[in-house]
């Protein structure tokens, strides 16, 4: 399974720049396989990242913005839920995975299974 994250690598918004980054920079320090998926340079990207948001994901008004989050097909989220699940040391559950053993959201699950 493959992460891919929907980027736009021509912003002109310093706040999706920073987004962006900010996930990828975790996958990445967290050796998490992921594969950027630019929506400026590639139609297709663009066109397959909004037909897969679900319509409860999406914006009021406009298109779903980058970054978007998917395993393969399986939408996870944009980046305030990729934050919140952060925060909540819950980001393998966010992204489909399994946590690695040792890491603190492994910890956190196995504190919750002996409740």
């Amino acid at each position: 399974m493959v992460i891919k994250v929907y980027i736009a690598s021509s912003s002109g918004s310093s706040a999706i720049k920073k987004q962006q980054q900010d996930v990828m920079g975790f996958l990445a320090a967290n050796k998490i396989e992921f594969e950027e998926c630019d929506i400026v340079v590639n139609e297709d990207n663009r066109k397959w990242m909004r037909e897969n948001v679900p319509e409860n994901s999406r914006p009021v008004a406009g298109n779903p913005l980058p970054p978007q989050i998917f395993n393969e097909e399986r939408y996870c989220g944009n980046y305030e839920a990729f934050f919140d699940a952060r925060e909540d040391y819950a980001v393998y559950a966010f992204l489909g995975l399994t946590a690695p053993p040792g890491s603190k959201e492994a910890q956190a699950l196995a504190r919750q299974a002996q409740q």
